[in-house]
C-alpha cells in the first residue's frame, strides 16, 4: 500500500505542476479584459495554487483527486501548451504553404510559355492541344492557320483570317515559320512576338503601327504536302515562282538581303524545274522573263553582301541568255569596277549606257569609274616615273667612273701603238 500511496503522490505532483503551469497563460489573457473583475480574477487565481499544494500534501489517492467533481479545479476545456504551439506551428505551416503554393502556381504559369528563341522576343504558349507530337508540320510543306492578330495593348487588328504557306519558305513574317514548326495538327495557341519578327520598322499601313509587338492567337488547321513540280502547268509553275519572287522584292526592300536571296532561289528552282506537261511557246517565254528577273534580283542582293562572286555568275547567266539585259551590264561593270578591273568595268557600263543613253544611273556610276580610273593612272603613273627617276639618277653617278675608265684604257691602247710603231721603225732601220 504504501508503494501505491508513494507512486499515486508521484503522478499527483506531475499533474499539478501541469496544472500550474497551464493557469499561467490564462491569468495572463484574463487581465487583458476591462470588465473590472482584474481583482476577482487574481484572488481565484491565487487561491488555487494553494489548494493544489493541499492536495500534494495530503495523502489521499489518485483516484480521489480525480473524482472531486469541484469545478474550479477542472481543466479539462482548457488546451495545454503543447497543444496551442501545436496550433501556433500549424498556422506558421500553413501559411508558408499558401506562400509556396502560390509561387508554384507563378512558376507553373510562366512555365507554360515556350521560349522559342531563348531571347524573350518571340514566345508561345498552347490554348488547346492539337493531335500529338507526330501531327507536327514539317518544313516545305503547305499549312493552313486561323489568325487572330491584336497590338500588345489588346486593340485587334484582324480576326477569324485564314491563311495559307509554305513553312520554311520566307513566304510569311518570321514568327509565324518558327512557331508553326512547334505546333500540333488542331492546336490553338497564342504566340507573342517583338516587331522584329513581324512587321519590323515598317509596319503595315493603316493598321499596324512602325515597330509594333503583336499577339496572336493561331490554329493550325491542315498540314499537307507542296505539290508536285513536274505536275504544274505553265500558268501555276509562273504564279507560284512570282509569288517567291515578290517575297524576295519584299525581304530587299527591308533589307534583309539574306531573306531575300532565300526567296529568289527558291522561285529560281520553281522555274527550273523539270516538268512531265508540255508549255506553250508563249508560257516558255514568260517563265524565262521570271527566270530573269530573278537572277537581276539575285545579283543585286548578292552585291548588297559584298558578294561579288555570287553576283557576276548571276549577271554572266543572264547574259546568256539575254546578251544586252541592261539591267545585268551595269551590275557586272560594278563587280568588275569592285575587283579593280575599272578599264573593262567601264566598256561594259558603256555598252550598257550606249543601249539607254537617258539613263542617269548609268551615268553617275560611268562618270564615277572614269574619275577613279584616272586617279588610278595617275598614281601609277608617279610611281613609273619615280622608279625610272631613281635608274636615271644611278646611271648619271657612275658616268664619271665609266668616262675615266675608258680615258685611261684609251691612253695605254694609244701608248703601245706608238711603242709597236717605234720598235717598228727601228727594225726597218736596221735592215736598210
Amino acid at each position: 500500500m504504501a508503494a501505491s500511496s508513494g507512486g499515486g503522490h508521484f503522478a499527483l505532483h506531475n499533474i499539478i505542476q501541469r496544472m500550474a503551469s497551464v493557469d499561467e497563460p490564462f491569468s495572463k489573457v484574463d487581465d487583458t479584459h476591462d470588465d473590472g473583475s482584474d481583482s476577482a480574477q487574481l484572488s481565484e487565481n491565487e487561491t488555487k495554487p494553494r489548494d493544489r499544494t493541499s492536495l500534494l500534501d495530503s495523502t489521499e489517492e489518485f483516484e480521489i483527486i480525480d473524482s472531486t467533481g469541484e469545478e474550479d479545479d477542472d481543466l479539462s476545456d482548457l488546451p495545454l501548451l503543447e497543444t496551442v504551439e501545436a496550433v501556433d506551428a500549424a498556422n506558421i505551416q500553413n501559411e508558408s504553404n499558401e506562400d509556396t503554393s502560390q509561387e508554384d502556381t507563378g512558376k507553373e504559369s510562366e512555365e507554360e510559355w515556350i521560349d522559342v528563341l531563348g531571347s524573350g522576343v518571340l514566345r508561345k504558349k498552347v490554348l488547346i492541344p492539337g493531335k500529338g507530337a507526330e501531327s507536327r508540320p514539317k518544313k516545305g510543306q503547305d499549312v493552313t492557320v486561323c489568325l487572330k492578330t491584336t497590338l500588345e495593348d489588346g486593340s485587334a487588328v484582324e480576326e477569324n483570317v485564314p491563311l495559307t504557306f509554305t513553312l520554311g519558305d520566307g513566304d510569311v513574317m518570321q514568327a509565324f515559320d518558327l512557331c508553326v514548326l512547334l505546333m500540333e495538327t488542331g492546336e490553338t495557341a497564342i504566340i507573342a512576338a517583338d516587331a522584329k519578327y513581324c512587321y519590323g520598322k515598317e509596319g503595315r499601313s493603316p493598321d499596324i503601327p512602325p515597330n509594333a509587338n503583336l499577339v496572336f492567337e493561331m490554329t493550325l488547321l491542315e498540314a499537307r504536302d507542296g505539290p508536285d513540280l513536274e505536275l504544274l502547268t505553265g500558268q501555276e509553275k509562273m504564279d507560284l515562282a512570282n509569288k517567291k519572287r515578290e517575297r524576295g522584292n519584299f525581304y530587299y526592300q527591308q533589307a534583309d538581303y539574306v531573306y531575300a536571296i532565300n526567296s529568289y532561289d527558291i522561285a529560281l528552282k520553281i522555274v527550273n524545274s523539270s516538268s512531265k506537261v508540255e508549255f506553250t511557246s508563249e508560257e516558255e517565254a514568260e517563265l524565262l522573263d521570271v527566270k530573269i528577273k530573278c537572277l537581276n534580283n539575285l545579283a543585286a542582293s548578292q552585291l548588297k553582301l559584298d558578294h561579288f562572286e555570287a553576283a557576276l555568275k548571276s549577271c554572266n547567266m543572264v547574259l546568256e541568255q539575254q546578251p544586252e539585259n541592261i539591267k545585268a551590264l551595269f551590275r557586272k561593270g560594278k563587280v568588275i569596277a569592285q575587283q579593280g578591273e575599272y578599264s573593262e568595268a567601264i566598256t561594259i557600263l558603256r555598252k550598257a549606257l550606249k543601249l539607254e543613253p537617258s539613263n542617269k544611273t548609268i551615268h553617275a556610276e560611268l562618270s564615277k569609274l572614269v574619275k577613279k580610273h584616272a586617279d588610278q593612272r595617275n598614281i601609277e603613273t608617279a610611281m613609273y616615273k619615280k622608279m625610272l627617276g631613281n635608274v636615271s639618277s644611278s646611271t648619271n653617278k657612275s658616268t664619271p667612273k665609266t668616262s675615266w675608265s675608258i680615258s685611261w684604257k684609251w691612253l695605254f691602247g694609244a701608248t703601245a701603238i706608238a711603242i709597236g710603231g717605234v720598235a717598228l721603225s727601228v727594225v726597218i732601220a736596221a735592215r736598210n
